[in-house]
């Protein structure tokens, strides 16, 4: 059965909402629910840890009078007319907003498509606590694993109920899976920490927990006695696909329409520009069936196709939601996203082109470099682009991953860096970021 009665339930309040507001003067309003529901279990060495189970639906209405706007948090037990009431009369002394407004009615979903995002498979805790244990056992198997840090499984959701003065009703739930571990292996100060995970819509889809707790106790084992290496410039940097999702994050997170208006993005004035190398481009796609960062409508109703971020290394898109679009005198493209009262913009499936060759050749193509397999601290600049990471992984030499490497950090600017990206073609289209191995030419190690 899917979550359809609740989410129901839910949309009449939403309805009911909007229609107190506009009897108490508002000139337009939205009623949104965020909804979640969680349930966890964690291991560690053979007892339950912890258990938790939360489940809550948020409720919250913005109205408009003219110009101005004002949103206020709903309780289920509230009385919708004093609420709308109170919205109003804080609307009526807001200060004008020449921005913000509802999306246009053209702008909005027609026909609610469905993506398959929801599993109703209910998972026991028993079975979270079967599943965790196994995960563990597997790893703890593993010869030269010494110790584990812990273990855990969860099921739950998450979703949007979203009505308007403008006649849009609409609602969407996405189920989520997951399974991690992570454990020690060496003795003494010699202990190196990894860990392995999965996540997914759908439960069927979840790797098996042995197969999760072999793999993360194979990465801390290859990670024993690492060393250091001399400080050069001039380095290939080679990031495996866990690094460079996040790589790709910050070139997602600096072509956020936000960024841009507030001035802090290192890409706000290339639009048009040639910002990756001519064979890589980006695709974002909100309509991929059994995807945790699919919808079928935005945060303000819109509705959102496949678009070019980036075609042929030229950037072509802000990720945009209504007001954002309206201070950069441009068009929303459906990526509104609701974060409490306020509206912001958000990427979906971001799907990057893959390279012409393996992960493998990659590597091999590189006679002197470092496979980075981790990056720490918080050294990124959005603003300027400066890039400045702690760092771990392998040393390649002659196209070969020789000996483990740690304490070290990799720097260089973002702008440099993604002009000079090469990609492989591991593609893995599991994950809201799907990204490969990467290259980076003229990057500066720091070492001894």
């Amino acid at each position: 059965m899917k979550d359809t009665k609740q989410s129901q339930e839910l949309l009449e309040r939403a309805e009911k909402l909007i229609t107190a507001a506009k009897k108490s003067g508002a000139d337009a309003a939205d009623a949104v629910v965020v909804r979640g529901k969680s349930k966890s279990v964690s291991v560690r060495l053979g007892k339950v840890e912890n258990t938790q189970s939360a489940e809550s639906d948020d409720f919250s209405l913005r109205v408009f009078v003219g110009n101005k706007v004002a949103s206020v948090s709903a309780g289920q037990g509230g009385d919708d007319q004093t609420l709308a009431e109170r919205a109003v009369a804080m609307a009526k002394v807001s200060p004008e907003d020449p921005y913000v407004s509802l999306a246009n009615k053209e702008d909005l979903v027609s026909e609610i498509i469905d993506l398959d995002l929801f599993d109703a498979t209910e998972i026991s805790s028993n079975d979270m606590t079967d599943a965790a244990l196994a995960m563990e056992e597997s790893a703890m198997a593993v010869e030269g694993v010494a110790n584990s840090l812990g273990a855990g499984a969860s099921s739950g959701m998450g979703g949007l109920v979203l009505a308007t003065s403008d006649g849009f009703s609409g609602s969407y739930a996405v189920s989520g899976f997951g399974r991690s571990v992570s454990v020690l292996a060496g003795e003494g100060t010699a202990m190196e920490r990894d860990y392995e995970f999965d996540s997914r819509v759908f439960y069927s889809d979840l790797d098996a927990p042995e197969a999760i707790g072999v793999a993360a106790a194979e990465r801390a084992v290859k990670r024993l006695n690492p060393r250091q290496v001399p400080t050069a410039s001039d380095m290939t940097i080679v990031f495996d696909p866990r690094v460079s999702r996040g790589i790709f994050g910050h070139l997602i997170g600096a072509i956020n329409g936000a960024s841009v208006a507030r001035k802090t993005s290192f890409l706000r004035d290339q639009m048009g520009e040639q910002i990756l190398p001519e064979g890589v481009s980006i695709i974002d796609d909100p309509k991929i069936a059994r995807k945790s960062a699919s919808r079928p409508f935005d945060g303000e109703g819109v509705d959102g196709n496949a678009m070019t971020m980036v075609d042929k290394g030229v950037l072509e898109n802000w990720y945009l939601s209504t007001s954002l679009a309206k201070q950069l005198g441009l068009k929303t493209n459906g990526r509104g996203s609701r974060a409490g009262n306020n509206v912001g913009a958000s990427s979906t499936n971001v799907l990057v082109s893959p390279g012409s060759m393996s992960a493998k050749d990659l590597i091999g193509s590189v006679k002197s470099g470092l496979y980075v397999t981790e990056v720490i601290g918080q050294g990124v600049n959005m603003v300027t682009g400066e890039y400045s990471r702690g760092a771990s992984g392998y040393w390649i030499e002659n196209g070969v991953l020789t000996f483990p490497v740690s304490e070290i950090t990799i720097a260089s600017n973002l702008k440099d860096m993604f002009k000079r990206i090469v990609l492989a073609d591991d593609i893995d289209p599991k994950y809201s970021i799907a990204a490969p191995t990467i290259a980076v030419e003229g990057m500066t190690l720091a070492g001894n």
